[in-house]
């Protein structure tokens, strides 16, 4: 075998650290078994045709380098393959993100378009009765409650609205459907002043109770122990023993309610029979909720327990009792007689003014001397009341028998207040906006006769089916609509519905409206999406309206297809 020889090119020359070696033709055996780097022929130095040349250079080649080359080109592709999976997960993660910031952004707006609808309803009620009416009013008006526009936007996944619900009353008394307005909380059964009842009737208070669908004399009876004071069970009533034997016991509220949820603790009372049908508490039973023609039992083919009996009770109902400018009425109890007769002299007249010091200071004649009119006399107004009234109307039909000073004898003088349905329109608004035997501002738990469902109205001791009948078939439940005379609870006897005894028999119960209201506050957007829906109670007999209940519903959905709530399409409001 002949050895190789070395030799430099004069083109390898012209290369930093070149070296070729040749083999000769008995040596290709070696040469092929020797990984060669491939190189084109300038780079060798070689010509075609001649030998096969490689260059030793200690960077360029070495019998290793071509696995390990493939490795590290799979180890390049895998981390190239989990940085690009990286970065897309990452993307992932943070688009979610911004969704999520997104979404969470609508959601805070949407709660703020709620909020701001009770703000709108609170700057409402604040204005004068005589304002609300030209502004289209509280009870149905869907120009100023329906679709109200908060946040303007190009993009109607931005746009923002609110809109304030209540469920609707047919003319026959039923709950049928939504309006936008606000809901008169004095057209439900107040549990916190029911007890109030039994000083009127007996059993009044249990009386109201069975009107409602499916109410037994057992649950009555339990709901007025535990909100009785006294621990003494009730005819089919429930106290504190039988409460004590549950598993886990617990012991009876025995006072006012805290929330209408707490009747759930009462002997008898069922989610079903206190909510109905009404899954997601928008005022009535949706498509998607389960039919419902009969509730533990009881008929609601008609729909009245759909939303159960929390449709049907409050535990804020309250009216204001003072002049339509807000004054105080005139106190007619007050023990100084001068100050009385003042005051009602100013508002009423010195007729009015004399006949009703003298009925407080000598009672009723009920004498066989007849009454006489247009008598004048000087009062002495240093005599102390001898009698107090029980209410405004007993100055109605009655005579009173007097000594005016210089007089040697009394006259009987007959009421300026006739007993007189027709009449009696001439002087009893006068009578009712200006004088009151109950000297607070405020008079809770009446039911407006004006606005009730059937079914409250029908438990109220004293209303008989007659009675009920003329009073749906003649109401106006929204107050714009109503005329002057109807706006107190006496309009159904100047109206010839009722007797004065009959009158007098309802007074205690009944009210033509009162000054606290119920909403649902819709919060959302023209595109869809997000969307808040929150109840809230407002008092109106302070101004601005404060809130005396909120809730947030937003977990049980948006309650109402935009459709219905109001969106703008490119065709206007829909």
């Amino acid at each position: 075998m002949k050895q190789p020889t070395f030799q430099t090119s004069s083109n390898d020359a012209q290369k930093p650290m070149g070296l070729s070696v040749h083999l000769s033709g008995e040596s290709t055996l070696l040469a092929r078994s020797i990984p060669l780097c491939k190189t084109n022929s300038s780079e060798r130095g070689g010509k075609p045709g001649g030998l096969a040349s490689f260059e030793l250079a200690k960077l360029h080649c070495s019998t290793g380098d071509a696995p390990s080359a493939g490795m590290v080109l799979i180890l390049v592709l895998v981390v190239v393959a989990l940085l690009s999976l990286a970065a897309l997960s990452f993307s992932q993660w943070m688009l979610a993100e911004r969704e999520a910031a997104d979404l969470a952004l609508r959601q805070s707006q949407a709660q703020a378009l709620a909020d701001s609808g009770i703000e709108m309803a609170r700057v409402f009620l604040a204005l004068d009765p005589a304002d609300q009416n030209q502004a289209g009013g509280w009870y149905d008006n869907p120009q100023y409650f329906r679709a109200r526009l908060v946040r303007d936007d190009t993009d109607p996944r931005w746009r923002g609205r609110v809109g304030v619900l209540s469920p609707a009353v047919d003319d026959m008394g039923l709950r049928q459907g939504i309006r936008f307005g606000l809901e008169d909380e004095s057209t439900k059964l107040n549990l916190n002043t029911l007890l109030l009842a039994d000083e009127y009737a007996e059993n009044g208070a249990r009386q109201i109770l069975m009107a409602l669908p499916g109410m037994t004399e057992e649950i009555a009876d339990a709901i007025l122990d535990w909100i009785d004071p006294d621990n003494e069970p009730r005819e089919y009533g429930a106290e504190a023993d039988y409460y004590a034997m549950l598993d886990p016991p617990y012991l009876p509220k025995n006072g006012p309610l805290e929330s209408i949820e707490e009747l759930l603790l009462v002997r008898g009372v069922t989610p079903a029979l206190l909510f109905g049908a009404d899954a997601n508490r928008n005022g009535m039973v949706d498509p998607d909720e389960p039919p419902a023609d009969t509730i533990e039992g009881v008929d609601n083919t008609d729909g009245v327990m759909d939303s159960g009996w929390s449709a049907y009770l409050t535990l804020y109902s309250m009216e204001l009792n003072v002049r339509p400018d807000g004054r105080p009425k005139i106190y007619l109890n007050q023990d100084n007689m001068e100050q009385l007769y003042k005051e009602l002299e100013e508002a009423l007249g010195s007729t009015y003014a004399t006949f009703i010091v003298a009925y407080r200071q000598n009672g009723p004649y009920t004498g066989s001397e007849p009454g006489q009119t247009g008598v004048s006399g000087q009062l002495d107004l240093a005599k102390p009341a001898k009698v107090k009234l029980t209410q405004v109307l007993d100055l109605v039909g009655v005579r009173v028998r007097v000594t005016f000073q210089g007089d040697d004898r009394p006259t009987v003088l007959e009421s300026p207040f006739p007993d007189a349905p027709v009449i009696s329109e001439a002087y009893m608004k006068l009578l009712m906006d200006n004088t009151t035997v109950n000297p607070s501002p405020l008079i809770p738990g009446r039911i407006n006769i004006n606005q009730a469902p059937r079914i409250v109205l029908a438990g109220i001791p004293g209303m008989t089916p007659e009675i009920l009948e003329e009073i749906l078939t003649r109401r106006q439940k929204d107050p714009v609509d109503r005329p002057e005379n109807r706006q107190y609870e006496t309009w159904i006897y100047t109206e010839g519905i009722v007797t004065l005894a009959e009158m007098k028999a309802l007074m205690p119960f009944i009210t033509g409206g009162g000054h606290v209201f119920r909403g649902q506050f819709v919060g959302y957007f023209d595109g869809g999406g997000p969307s808040a829906r929150v109840e809230a109670v407002l008092d109106a007999t302070v101004r601005p309206a404060r809130v005396l209940f909120w809730r947030n519903l937003s977990h049980l959905g948006r309650g109402y297809p935009l459709e219905t709530l109001g969106i703008e399409l490119e065709t206007g409001l829909w």
